[in-house]
């Protein structure tokens, strides 16, 4: 950054570097008591020891720039008042040259910025009113809006809560000029996340938001209508743990609240502001790009009561004083703002099924042993201790020169062991954790292992141990494990069995050469094997993988397909937005380019292959899915309600509110797409026969250009017969045909057919169908989950 008094002149000849002292070249031989006047026209008067300005002082540069404040050997260090040629003006604490400390600057254009600053950048808490009468509170970094903060709009709108490089980006609240309310997360400026939506007139919609706009499943709740319980409502959609389960989602989260902390700094990455001019950046939210901030959902629903109230995420406290006139609500599905599902139920349905999944919920908890013994604040020690841990043996393990795997770098013997004391040691810091011991295995194998994923070190551990910590997640399955999610979701942490660990280390030997040999392998990607003892002799077993779902867009639909039809369905009453559904709840059939389902089925087959000779079952193919919205559906999608302020409606400049919501297979170019390796995939791009057998790129709108490779981002068409109880008119499936974008892989490949499993398949075989039973022989097993792969989910096309 540019000192100040690099500002001057060119031709003049002092040159005061940023912490230096002022020179005094090019001062004239005769000195008067107090005053300097230099040969390039510039002029200091004021106090002096020795030859060197210090004390009080004033210069003044040829160019017209005065700065009259404390000197100390020669520097500007201390209070004082600096006048620019141009109008601008700032009056505070000065250091070495720089704007750094406390000090107010006052703009030609009439914004005044009044707070903390650090190396001529706004850093710290401060306020800024800006030309157009706009008023920001709360902390800044380097320049921009990042931790708390408040938004005043001129026309009356507000936003409190959090911001990330000068955008709302976190947990917050968005109150609008005509009494609508949004609190919940945001992305980038936009609503993104899940939230409550309240309108003016007392109606309420709780659901999710992509890129700010409705995406996924919620509920409304009409005017009038009685408000639920939000501990009660959020277990009925999925989140389990209440309100706080909902908003973790949100990135740089607050659950504390977002009032605005007065000098409180939080420090992160964003715009620097030059000085020179001053601060010729506003740094204002510009209306274009502050779309959310301007929309307003209420035109839309319907409102036939009015009656005001405020929904806390604090308290359900007084929520029964709200009269109760409207008995039913609407569960609603949408798909990029379009709705494409309604179901009317009677509001009194819904505490039901809270209060049933509560139960459930309840008893899953006292089975899994692991979430028994490691919950509340322990659950935080093993977050912690795993992050120590890892932080330790990669930075260990990275340095040692780069070699092929050797036979001894396997197995149980092939490990680093070391003691995590809590007051530290000579080779481990300390930490606010309980001591533990901490094991991690085949070092040198999955050091190889990442690397040949592509996956850099530094980025490795970044994501895992970094700042922002773990996110605890249910388990979707039953075996009680506990599941870590990255910061970034580009890692999954996942607690294993002794047993799997065992089936793992077994089987690393031939993982890794498989896997080398086959760069697309759909088989999960492994990262590496860790063991933590803590007191009491208990242990927990890590092993990191890829998270699949690692993408910018949402994830609508989640399966996981066996194969097998025996158990293998999910109570309607337990389905909610984040179920991982089972092979009869699949309803859709997928249509893929000729040449992407052909490679599909040749990898799938040599991964099964790999599976049946290592004795693997159990295993599955997890599918998740994007839905796009049906182009027919443009014209419903909600036309958000827009505030009058300084700027025109977005839209009239050329810029396009609602894309188009089809897919497009185009010609790969690498270098209009991300090619950076995913945690989930690695390998070459896929090519398609409908572009003539081109590696090809989908273009999706609202997104961009996304690389198509096996497993991710692959375009296909969903088929569905429309599913219309016609004995339940409430519930409609508006279409059948959608175009979606498919991730999938391999997973839950460490259980062997060994004795237990042959007698589990005995004993079932008596009672049900052989065949219908997930426990059967690998071979068996592998055929039949391809065999269900090409008839039931992507089938030949005619």
């Amino acid at each position: 950054m540019t000192c100040l008094m690099n500002l001057i002149d060119e031709d003049s000849e002092i040159n005061a570097e940023p912490l230096g002292p002022v020179s005094c070249i090019g001062v004239e031989n005769v000195e008067r008591p107090n005053k300097k006047v230099f040969s390039n026209g510039d002029l200091y008067v004021g106090d002096f020891k020795a030859v060197l300005p210090h004390g009080k002082g004033k210069y003044t540069w040829s160019n017209g720039m005065v700065y009259e404040g404390d000197w100390e050997a020669g520097k500007m260090i201390g209070k004082g008042l600096l006048l620019w040629p141009s109008g601008e003006r700032y009056n505070g604490d000065i250091s070495g040259g720089y704007l750094h400390g406390f000090g107010t600057l006052t703009s030609p254009d009439g914004s005044v910025y009044e707070g903390q600053w650090r190396m001529n950048i706004q850093h710290g808490f401060g306020r800024k009113k800006y030309a157009n009468s706009d008023v920001y509170e709360g902390e800044w970094k380097e320049g921009e809006h990042e931790g708390n903060g408040r938004y005043f709009w001129n026309n009356g709108n507000k936003y409190t809560g959090n911001w990330k490089r000068g955008k709302m980006h976190g947990r917050g609240v968005m109150e609008w000029v005509n009494g609508d309310k949004y609190n919940g997360c945001w992305l980038n400026g936009l609503r993104h996340g899940s939230g409550i939506y309240q309108y003016a007139d007392g109606g309420y919609y709780f659901g999710t938001w992509t890129r700010g706009l409705k995406d996924g499943k919620g509920v409304f709740y009409p005017a009038g209508s009685k408000r639920p319980s939000l501990k009660n409502f959020c277990i009925s959609l999925g989140y389990d743990n209440g309100p706080k389960s909902v908003l973790s989602q949100c990135s740089s989260l607050n659950l504390e609240g977002s009032t605005v902390k007065k000098r409180s700094v939080r420090r992160s990455v964003s715009e620097k502001i030059s000085v020179s001019g001053v601060l010729r950046s506003s740094g204002r939210i510009s209306h274009k790009s502050a779309e959310s901030s301007r929309h307003s959902d209420s035109t839309r629903e319907s409102r036939h009561h009015y009656s005001s109230g405020t929904f806390s995420f604090d308290s359900d406290g007084g929520q029964s004083e709200v009269q109760e006139s409207t008995a039913v609500v609407y569960e609603r599905e949408y798909m990029q703002g379009v709705m494409i599902k309604e179901r009317v139920r009677g509001y009194t349905e819904l505490p039901k099924k809270a209060e049933k999944k509560t139960k459930h919920h309840a008893k899953e908890t006292k089975k899994s042993s692991c979430v028994g013994i490691f919950k509340g604040k322990n659950s935080y020690h093993l977050m912690l201790n795993l992050q120590l841990g890892i932080r330790y043996t990669v930075g260990k393990i990275t340095p040692v020169p780069k070699r092929e795997v050797r036979t001894a770098d396997f197995g149980h013997r092939a490990r680093i062991t070391m003691f995590f004391p809590r007051r530290g040691s000579q080779f481990t810091p300390p930490h606010k954790s309980v001591d533990f011991y901490w094991k991690d295995y085949c070092p040198m194998v999955f050091r190889n292992l990442r690397e040949m994923f592509k996956l850099d070190a530094a980025e490795y551990m970044m994501s895992i141990c970094g700042d922002d910590g773990l996110t605890e997640i249910s388990s979707p399955g039953k075996s009680g494990s506990i599941f870590y999610l990255s910061h970034d979701d580009r890692f999954v942490i996942k607690t294993l069995k002794k047993s799997e660990l065992k089936v793992l280390l077994k089987m690393l030997p031939k993982y890794y050469n498989h896997v080398k040999e086959h760069e697309n392998t759909l088989i999960t990607k492994f990262f590496g094997l860790h063991q933590i003892t803590v007191h009491g002799k208990r242990k927990v077993r890590f092993v990191v993988m890829g998270n699949m779902f690692c993408t910018e867009l949402r994830i609508h639909r989640r399966y996981d397909l066996k194969g097998s039809t025996h158990g293998r369905c999910t109570d309607k009453d337990k389905i909610h937005e984040n179920t991982t559904l089972k092979d009869l709840d699949l309803s859709y059939e997928f249509q893929m380019d000729k040449s992407l389902q052909k490679f599909f089925f040749h990898q799938i087959a040599l991964d099964c292959n790999f599976l049946k000779s290592q004795h693997i079952i159990d295993y599955s193919l997890l599918l998740g899915l994007h839905f796009r919205a049906p182009e027919q559906l443009n014209g419903l999608l909600e036309p958000p309600m827009m505030p009058n302020i300084e700027s025109s409606p977005a839209g009239q400049d050329g810029e396009v509110l609602f894309p188009s919501k089809g897919l497009l297979l185009v010609a790969h170019e690498p270098s209009s797409v991300s090619t950076d390796p995913g945690p989930h995939i690695r390998g070459r791009p896929l090519r398609a026969f409908s572009l003539g057998d081109k590696e090809v790129d989908v273009l999706v709108p609202g997104t961009g250009r996304l690389q198509v490779q096996l497993g991710v981002n692959m375009p296909a068409q969903a088929n569905q017969k429309l599913s219309r109880d016609e004995a339940d008119s409430a519930e409609v499936e508006l279409f059948e045909v959608y175009d979606v974008v498919i991730y999938m892989g391999i997973i839950d490949i460490l259980q062997e057919y060994n004795a237990k499993k042959k007698a589990e398949h005995a004993c079932k075989s008596v009672k049900f169908d052989p065949l219908s039973i997930s426990v059967v022989e690998p071979e068996l097993y592998a055929q039949r989950f391809i065999n269900f792969l090409k008839q039931k989910v992507f089938p030949e096309q005619p």
